[in-house]
């Protein structure tokens, strides 16, 4: 029959089933994409904050070890100082090229016990112990005529000690003539110049100073009689002479360049003082 007003369009069965099919479908893919959960982008954490943590644990570490080792002052309390000895000073030198030289070149560096001279027992002032090593000191300074060169060269670890080493050996060096040999407020040049002009019995300065001067020509030790190492004396730091790397360092290359070699000739005689 006819109806008017409606349109009377046909339609297939099998179309009706795929259009509900796809519907199906787009509804199934929206439920999926409801239910995966969303992906979040991951922010990179600040690493600044991390490098700083190893640092400071590994200065804390460190101001951990300084703090136990052990001072000088706390080893004096427990045990009282002793004397150098010539000893001192030959194991001094075999621990300093131990591990860089032959066994034939330290054997050349050793110095017999014939090339020291009585050491301090720690009860003479220094000019006292002067005169006992040095009984003909009269006879040698007179003798003494030669420029650039001394008859006695004493070592200390710094000017003001070579001051106070001067003014305490005042009633050993009567009218000998002392120069100073340390860098404090003396140039090297004024050195030089008083070496070549003037005469000079006693030598007293730091290793680095006579070193220097040696090396320059200005100073020949082929006259020196007489070397002391102001070997027991301590700073206010309760330091040797030979506790100061640098000290220690300068008067070893002194030593060896220069006066081991007078010693084991039978020129020099070393003091410990």
């Amino acid at each position: 029959r006819w109806f008017p007003g409606k349109s009377h369009v046909q339609t297939d069965p099998s179309d009706d089933e795929a259009i509900e099919k796809a519907s199906e479908n787009r509804t199934a893919a929206r439920q999926d994409s409801d239910s995966k959960p969303a992906v979040k982008k991951k922010r990179k954490q600040p690493t600044e904050c991390f490098l700083s943590q190893p640092e400071e644990k590994q200065e804390s570490a460190v101001k951990a070890k300084k703090r136990k080792k052990k001072k000088i002052s706390d080893v004096l309390q427990k045990s009282a100082p002793k004397p150098g000895v010539p000893a001192d000073l030959q194991n001094l030198l075999s621990q300093h090229f131990g591990e860089n030289r032959s066994v034939i070149e330290i054997e050349e560096l050793k110095l017999a016990d014939s090339c020291f001279l009585p050491a301090n027992d720690l009860t003479h002032s220094f000019s006292s112990y002067l005169k006992e090593i040095c009984p003909k000191w009269a006879k040698l300074r007179r003798n003494h005529k030669e420029k650039k060169s001394l008859v006695m060269l004493v070592l200390c670890s710094s000017a003001l000690r070579s001051l106070e080493l001067i003014k305490s050996m005042t009633a050993f060096k009567g009218d000998c003539r002392v120069i100073k040999l340390f860098a404090k407020h003396i140039k090297i040049k004024e050195q030089m110049n008083m070496l070549e002009k003037g005469m000079f019995h006693i030598g007293v300065g730091t290793p680095g100073r006579v070193k220097a001067l040696v090396e320059q020509d200005a100073l020949c030790l082929n006259s020196v009689k007489y070397m002391i190492l102001d070997w027991n004396w301590r700073d206010q730091k309760l330091r040797r002479m030979m506790d100061i790397p640098e000290i220690k360092k300068e008067t070893i290359d002194l030593l060896e360049k220069s006066i081991i070699k007078l010693c084991r000739d039978g020129s020099v005689k070393l003091g410990l003082f």
